[in-house]
């Protein structure tokens, strides 16, 4: 049995009459890649600055690579943060950036000159180590910002929606830096708002929504509860005018077949594909809402 990085027992947390958080429940095993979903407002940055000690819950039991949350100095130093927004400082180029977090994380005048050395060459910055940040693209401050996070080994990294802004090139990049450093025995944990960034990152995907974990399994387990095939109606540009979700058996597919053709327009086209992410994603937050409304 794997050894839980994170634990999180009964975890609430309510700001002023709005629960955020009503029970939360989840266990993340070292050295492994956890993405945390959820609607806009769910609670997905809540619980990571709860894990990181900016916010105290209000009740429920919380452990960080085996600290309870209440020892704020013990869990700090075993943790790293990327939050949504580059914290980068423009002013000062990429290396100076890396050499000032090393000195303030208690590296040497050289340890720091090392370590920084290395993350440019790791996150393919060396070329422009030397240029003010202001100059950068988004992919390639994106990147310095997960370097700044990197500076000091820690055992546990978190990552607040961390490819926000990037093209899908520069996404892509950063997904295999975040490969290698689950390979490297780093545990991430993730929120993303990019569906297929889940399902080509973790190893084990929570979706939250009314304050609550809805769903938790592998991206495989969760597109199983959907169960079967989704029929795409297509129109001749392409665009989807319906989805359907259409069992598994040929028979329950020629049915929703059957059914759209009987009112499909002319030109349109058939598409047949497995379930996504997008469709769980919809599937389940959206049975959240309709049982919170009942």
């Amino acid at each position: 049995m794997m050894t839980a990085a994170i634990e999180m027992k009964g975890l609430r947390k309510a700001f002023g009459q709005h629960n955020v958080l009503d029970g939360i429940d989840l266990s993340v095993p070292a050295g492994s890649i956890f993405a945390l979903l959820g609607p806009n407002g769910a609670g997905k940055t809540t619980i990571i600055n709860i894990l990181s000690t900016l916010v105290t819950p209000d009740s429920g039991s919380v452990r960080v690579a085996g600290h309870d949350i209440t020892e704020k100095e013990s869990v700090k130093r075993s943790i790293s943060l990327t939050g949504q927004f580059a914290a980068v400082d423009e002013v000062l180029t990429a290396e100076e950036n890396l050499r000032m977090i090393g000195r303030l994380s208690g590296l040497t005048k050289a340890e720091a000159r090392i370590r920084a050395a290395e993350l440019l060459e790791i996150f393919d910055l060396t070329a422009s180590a030397r240029k003010r940040v202001k100059t950068f693209s988004g992919g390639m401050r994106r990147r310095l910002d997960l370097a700044l996070s990197l500076v000091v080994n820690r055992p546990i990294l978190f990552l607040d929606e961390p490819t926000t802004g990037l093209d899908a090139q520069s996404r892509r990049a950063l997904w295999d830096h975040i490969r290698q450093l689950a390979r490297n025995g780093v545990t991430v944990f993730l929120t993303t708002q990019y569906l297929e960034e889940a399902d080509q990152l973790a190893d084990a995907i929570a979706v939250i929504a009314g304050g609550r974990v809805v769903a938790e399994g592998t991206a495989d387990q969760l597109k199983s509860r959907i169960g079967g095939e989704v029929v795409e109606l297509r129109d001749q540009q392409d665009e989807i005018i319906r989805e359907i979700p259409a069992g598994s058996s040929i028979r329950e597919v020629k049915k929703t077949i059957d059914e759209l053709v009987l009112t499909a327009p002319e030109g349109s086209r058939i598409n047949i594909r497995r379930p996504s992410m997008e469709d769980v994603f919809v599937a389940l937050t959206t049975q959240e809402r309709e049982e919170s409304a009942i």
